[in-house]
């Protein structure tokens, strides 16, 4: 293929690139684009506003979260809970009092047709031909007119309209990377060890190189697996999980006794490589055209 050969025209056959050009420019098809290094947070940054966090907690599965971020989130979801369920209340209450208006006209009916068939027992025949003044004249009677639409150009009003049933909400409030549910209590402090002690934060952030473990002092990135200990909040790699921690069951931090759920390993970002295991495709589904 010669050096302008992608954006040959002249060719008899429809290549795939001028296919898939052709598709990004129209609107239509499924697109696919894979993410660089650049679109991956980094290991250290929270999973809701991207950033490095000041104040890192962790929940149970990995997720790092800065406090006053996560804080809000179920603040929020929680005030949204709120009005679903005030809402939920208002409709149960309007269907009752409807069911309750239902039953009463129901009676209502009862009584009007037992009083109407007392009425109409005469004892004698009466002349057809005979209309008087009060009897009821063909034609839609003032019940029908009464159920007529006052509006029919009102969406609302139609018969076709049908109101929204409000489901009752979930009370609880879920992790929004995992989808399980999340307590303020399942949410354990991170402490990093920063690589210069006495290099201010926004030094810090400014290094690519920011953090190294705990205990062995190796640097720590996204393609360093990684792990948070539960008593102590420290970061430390998996090896030295595995070859050091993992013996004695001891944080070597503070020196508490560890379980296996104590150990979290931390989700990290993937590094921009097929083989980090992280998917890296990021998939748009746009309509479709089909013959």
């Amino acid at each position: 293929m010669t050096r302008h050969g992608k954006n040959c025209t002249a060719g008899a056959v429809y290549t795939y690139h001028e296919k898939k050009k052709d598709t990004a420019a129209s609107g239509y098809g499924t697109q696919n684009v894979r993410l660089s290094k650049d679109a991956i947070k980094d290991f250290d940054c929270c999973c809701l506003s991207l950033q490095p966090c000041k104040d890192p907690v962790v929940t149970l599965d990995g997720y790092l979260y800065e406090k006053e971020a996560i804080l809000e989130y179920i603040l929020h979801q929680k005030k949204e809970i709120a009005r679903q369920m005030k809402a939920y209340e208002k409709q149960k209450n309007e269907k009752k009092a409807e069911m309750a208006e239902l039953s009463k006209a129901a009676k209502e009916s009862k009584v009007k047709n037992f009083l109407d068939k007392e009425l109409s027992i005469v004892s004698k025949p009466l002349n057809p031909f005979d209309r008087k003044e009060g009897d009821s004249q063909p034609g839609p009677s003032n019940e029908d007119k009464v159920k007529q639409l006052p509006s029919f150009w009102i969406p609302s009003l139609t018969p076709e309209a049908k109101t929204k049933v409000v489901q009752k909400p979930d009370k609880c409030v879920y992790c929004p990377m995992s989808g399980k549910p999340l307590k303020l209590k399942d949410l354990i402090p991170v402490h990093f060890t920063p690589v210069d002690s006495s290099v201010d934060r926004v030094g810090l952030i400014n290094r690519q190189d920011r953090y190294v473990c705990a205990v062995t002092r190796d640097m720590l990135g996204n393609s360093v697996p990684c792990a948070v200990l539960r008593p102590s909040g420290s970061v430390v790699t998996l090896e030295c999980v595995e070859k050091l921690i993992k013996k004695d069951m001891v944080d070597p931090v503070n020196g508490e006794k560890l379980t296996d759920k104590d150990i979290i390993v931390l989700q990290r970002g993937g590094t921009g490589f097929a083989g980090s295991g992280i998917e890296l495709e990021a998939k748009k589904s746009r309509p479709v055209m089909q013959a």
